[in-house]
């Protein structure tokens, strides 16, 4: 898993009835963009994060990509 700041954290639901969260990577402390993540909820809490393999990152748009 890589990541940069800005980028968004999907941790999908792992029961019935439990929705996606998703949370904005403000901080990568890992190496290579590797976690542990610090994030910030949209609630403003923020929680430090080592992703498992029920998560994913959703990469910010950066600049124009070719047509």
């Amino acid at each position: 898993m890589e990541a940069k700041v800005g980028d968004t954290l999907v941790m999908h639901g792992r029961s019935v009835g439990r929705h996606d969260r998703t949370a904005q990577i403000v901080e990568v402390l890992g190496t290579h963009g590797e976690p542990p993540y610090r994030v910030r909820f949209d609630d403003g809490r923020e929680a430090l994060m080592s992703p498992g393999p029920d998560s994913v990152v959703q990469h910010e748009r950066r600049g124009t990509e070719p047509a």
